[in-house]
């Protein structure tokens, strides 16, 4: 037995273990849950709304009616046609309702860094076609000020474990905030793209590793797409020969309702 073959039994029967003192509890309701659900119960799995075929490649959002589709080989919402992202295309795990807004939230605001390997398996199905053509995956940053605070960023706890098992290089910050904007939440998508215009820059360092590269940028929930679109600008602008989005979560929401 080899010792890498020796630390996953290990970590096996101490899981054993430890389920067996403290018996694990889902993250979300129902009965006790075992690993192999990874903390959720079955009644909160059938409400996930996860998305499967039939969604944007633009912005992520799931249509409608398959009439919504531009082309076979380039499908595209009506309102990506009119004004298409600044990113190139975008994956979204699932729909952002319950439960999985409850699960973000915790995973955000309350410390909940113990779902990282649940969400970053989500993102790697949801980003699959992605990832094999990136080049590098990063983070949507925060700013200073913010991360001080909550101690963590939400993007990056997710973006690493996607990069390790994309076995693609981990871009820890080549995006970086210049100023400390407000929260998006309750903006419409005009005030959300004011909110953030001229936030991001890429520092000389980080646009040399960033040229002629693909990027990936990864984040929690997708709303109107204002943030990552600042992003996506700011690593174009540094010569980034591309930049693809990847979130958790996609807000059922028209963008030609927002525009």
């Amino acid at each position: 037995m080899d010792v890498e073959t020796a630390r996953r039994t290990l970590a096996r029967l101490g899981g054993g273990t430890l389920d067996l003192v403290l018996p694990p509890r889902p993250l979300l309701g129902g009965r006790a849950a075992g690993v192999q659900s990874h903390g959720l119960a079955a009644d909160a799995w059938e409400r996930i709304s996860f998305i499967e075929a039939g969604a944007c490649d633009g912005c992520g959002l799931p249509f409608a009616q398959a009439a919504a589709l531009a082309s076979p080989e380039a499908p595209r919402c009506p309102a990506c046609l009119a004004r298409p992202m600044a990113f190139d295309r975008a994956r979204a795990a699932c729909l952002y309702e319950d439960p999985v807004r409850d699960l973000i939230l915790a995973f955000k605001h309350g410390d909940r860094t113990d779902l990282t390997g649940l969400f970053a398996t989500w993102l790697a199905r949801a980003a699959a076609d992605l990832l094999p053509e990136v080049d590098a995956i990063a983070p949507v940053p925060l700013h200073p000020l913010r991360l001080w605070s909550r101690r963590y960023n939400q993007a990056a706890e997710i973006a690493r474990p996607l990069a390790r098992f994309a076995d693609k290089p981990y871009f820890a910050a080549p995006v970086m905030r210049r100023r400390r904007t407000a929260s998006q939440g309750g903006r419409s998508a005009s005030g959300r793209q004011r909110n953030v215009s001229g936030a991001f820059e890429v520092t000389p360092l980080w646009a040399r590793r960033v040229a002629g590269r693909r990027i990936l940028m990864v984040d929690d929930v997708l709303t109107t797409g204002a943030t990552l679109e600042a992003c996506a600008r700011a690593l174009k602008q540094a010569g980034a020969r591309g930049v693809d989005v990847a979130v958790l979560a996609r807000v059922r929401l028209a963008r030609a309702q927002t525009l």
